[in-house]
Formats: C-alpha cells, structure tokens, sequence
C-alpha cells in the first residue's frame, strides 16, 4: 500500500514560488505548478535543483522577450562543471512549448542538465525539437515578462561555466536572478516531513 500512496504521490502536481530580484530594490515572485507526468526525468532533476537550494543567485542570462528568459548556470564554477556533467535522457513531449511553460534546456539527444527556459510565447516550433515543458506559470506572469531583458543574448555561456557569478555580476550587472524557490502547500508539507539520513 505504501508504494502504491508513494507512485501516485509521484505523480501529482505540485506549486514551486520563485522569488526573483528584478532589478535593485525590486523582488518580487511568481509560482509554477510543476505536472511530473508531464516530462518525469525533468520534473524529478528539478525537484533535486529545488531541494538542495541549486537556484539561489542563478541569474536569467539569455532573455529573449517573445521567446524565453534562461537560466540555471550556477554561479559558483565549481558547482556548474559538476551539474554539467549530470546529463539526463530525454523525456517525450507531452504538452506543448505554450507561454508560460519551463523546460530544460537542450543543445542535442540526452544532453539536458540544469539550464531551463521559460517561454515568454507560444512556441511549439520546439515541440518537434524535444524540448518537453513540465511545468507552467500559474501566478505572476507578469514577474516574469519583467525579467531584464536588455542584454538579450549577450552573455557568454561558456564565462558563465568558467567564471560564474563573478562575470556577470561585473559585465552584466543588472541581470535579474533567483533569490530563493520554495515548495508550496502538500509539497513543502511532505518535504517537511522526511526522516533525516
């Protein structure tokens, strides 16, 4: 009986609040409702990026308004390479790359890790392309369309990697970025109640 309550546990929706530091003196939040049947493998890497406080400081460096605002280079070099070497398989498209929708980022076949993408738009260009969303804005949208946008895609990924933080705090200081994210209701409830190892 425990596993079957722990299978459709697994499977319910759950909501994740992002508080975001726009721009200085600016925080605000939006929440996500995130549907593990939509893509598992990404929905369950998320869940372990929320868990171990993966986002806090990770800034929104390729925003592309009409498109997506991206994220989820940490900004700690050393915690990236580790990350990026954590590839996971791909996940079958299920629902549509609508606006509103988080997906993980990637650049070919098994190669998604820790960036993801909000799209900003309906494109379900991507949908072919096997990018999967499993999850959408439920409240706050308007938070997002607010994430800084005017260096578009100017920030390099790879001095991101290498630098982190530092370089885009010193290049690019105005980025908007993650202060926390937390798990809400029923979820924030069960995480509460795990046993310590």
């Amino acid at each position: 009986v425990l596993c079957l309550l722990s299978a459709v546990a697994a499977t319910d929706s759950y909501k994740v609040k992002f508080n975001v530091n726009l721009k200085r003196g600016d925080e605000r939040s939006f929440t996500m409702e995130i549907f593990p049947a939509w893509a598992p493998i990404g929905e369950a890497r998320f869940k372990e990026l929320v868990d171990t406080a993966f986002f806090k400081g990770v800034r929104f460096f390729r925003v592309v308004p009409g498109f997506v605002a991206q994220f989820g280079i940490h900004g700690n070099p050393k915690l990236a390479s580790e990350w990026r070497e954590k590839k996971l398989k791909d996940d079958k498209v299920i629902e549509s790359n609508k606006r509103g929708t988080i997906v993980f980022a990637t650049s070919g076949k098994d190669s998604r890790t820790t960036q993801l993408f909000i799209n900003f738009g309906d494109n379900t260009n991507l949908d072919g392309m096997g990018f999967a969303p499993f999850g959408k804005v439920v409240e706050g949208m308007d938070v997002v369309d607010a994430i800084y946008s005017k260096y578009g895609e100017k920030p390099d990924q790879g001095q991101i990697q290498s630098k982190g933080n530092a370089y885009l705090k010193k290049t690019f200081p105005n980025l908007s970025y993650i202060t926390s994210v937390e798990l809400l209701g029923a979820a924030a409830a069960a995480a509460d109640d795990k046993p310590e190892l």
